[in-house]
């Protein structure tokens, strides 16, 4: 180790990687601006591909379009023997109607980049150009992941099953993405090891009574009290059945029923979400609701169906391996812009696929626009969310840090699960 640094990885160079990024960012400002323009949800997004290609045709890349969906491979391999690495960034936007009125606002009614995905993939094209710059310096292989569908349509997983891994001739030894947020300073980068985002399922419970006139519920079985019932019944139960320590959370977003004043109606639904940070708790909350409904309902003479939507698994990121990108972050950045967040996040991600893959880790950047307190500003997926741009040569000093380090020392085989 050289000062925290793999042997063989040169500090001055790593630290050079910031002011190089900055001579990028107007390259970078652009394609993001582009992207934003022209969202596209889910994982088929044929123009935000052609973009994206557009930027990587000039670079020494082996790049495979995926079959499957819109994702791309692309793999820049070192002038020096090592191991590979991936590199991950999400290309698809929200259905979110845009109220930033930003000069490069989207222009397709009703799609919205809400959550940062045109920054996360203009980051990794401009980390994608800086490490061909530096092909001499570069050890191993990088495997950059342009990945759609993150906001529930399982892009990552569906690359990964599509042979993703494979790409470059040998299996990834390690993994790193960003998310940009507004709830930290502009530039700042935020990561912890183990749990860094929760499991994601959806949770349908339909409650089924016998409608009736509203002016004779006694020759009725109502399901709507039923459900409100439930709403509560569930929210003690979390409180007194899961461990505290064990984070968990459901949340009822939705209740359909009935159709009018004076009509009770036959069924109830209750959609909500179910969210855990370890898989003892996201089967613990399963059984919960199950139990919780199906008594509630029988307590009143109804019958409680519930179903689930098996989400994202927990995103955990690998010990040794954040610690490891925690070293390669303070020297390519400076010791001030790294931290830890107090807590883990109790959203989700689909990189939780690659993560329970390939050790790796991932980590939020801050982007919270100038003059402004984060966390006092509009944040992912709010209609009227804007990031901080100037962040991106952060991510991209990051990105290409991270893979310029990863090669040296045979750090990258030496973390733990």
């Amino acid at each position: 180790m050289t000062d925290g640094l793999p042997a063989g990885c040169n500090l001055a160079s790593v630290r050079s990687l910031l002011p190089e990024a900055r001579s990028l960012l107007p390259r970078t400002v652009d394609l993001r601006r582009r992207l934003h323009r022209n969202p596209e949800r889910g994982n088929h997004l044929p123009l935000t591909r052609a973009l994206v290609l557009g930027e990587l045709e000039s670079l020494p890349l082996e790049i495979t379009a995926h079959e499957t969906t819109s994702g791309l491979a692309a793999v820049l391999r070192g002038a020096r023997p090592g191991p590979t690495i991936l590199l991950r960034g999400d290309m698809d936007a929200l259905p979110v109607l845009e109220d930033t009125g930003l000069p490069f606002a989207s222009e397709r009614a009703g799609l919205m980049h809400a959550c940062g995905h045109d920054l996360h993939t203009a980051m990794l094209a401009g980390a994608a150009r800086l490490l061909a710059a530096r092909r001499d310096e570069l050890a191993g292989t990088v495997l950059f992941m342009f990945q759609p569908g993150e906001e529930g349509f399982f892009g990552a997983k569906l690359m990964l099953e599509e042979g993703l891994l494979d790409t470059a001739g040998e299996r990834p030894s390690g993994a790193f993405a960003l998310h940009v947020s507004n709830l930290y300073p502009s530039g700042t980068v935020w990561f912890r090891a183990g749990p860094q985002m929760a499991a994601t399922d959806e949770v349908a419970i339909t409650i089924r009574g016998n409608g009736g006139h509203a002016s004779t519920p006694h020759l009725a079985s109502d399901p709507i009290p039923v459900a409100a019932e439930i709403i509560l019944a569930v929210q003690t139960a979390v409180t007194r059945r899961i461990n505290v320590f064990e984070p968990g959370v459901i949340t009822f977003a939705r209740m359909d029923a009935g159709t009018t004043h004076n009509v009770i109606p036959e069924t109830a639904r209750l959609l909500g979400t179910v969210r855990a940070l370890s898989r003892t708790t996201r089967t613990e909350l399963h059984a919960l609701l199950h139990r919780v409904a199906g008594n509630v309902a029988a307590a009143h003479g109804v019958e409680a169906d519930v179903e689930f939507g098996v989400g994202y698994p927990v995103t955990v990121n690998d010990p040794g391996y954040t610690e490891f990108v925690r070293s390669v972050a303070r020297h390519a950045l400076g010791e001030g812009r790294v931290s830890e967040p107090p807590w883990p996040s109790m959203g989700g991600e689909d990189f939780s696929f690659v993560l329970d893959e390939v050790p790796g880790t991932m980590a939020y950047l801050g982007t919270c626009p100038p003059g402004r307190e984060p966390g006092q500003v509009p944040g992912n997926h709010s209609n009227r969310v804007v990031f901080d741009e100037d962040a991106m040569a952060t991510g991209m000093a990051l990105h290409a840090a991270v893979a310029m380090s990863h090669g040296m020392d045979g750090l990258a085989g030496g973390t733990s699960r």
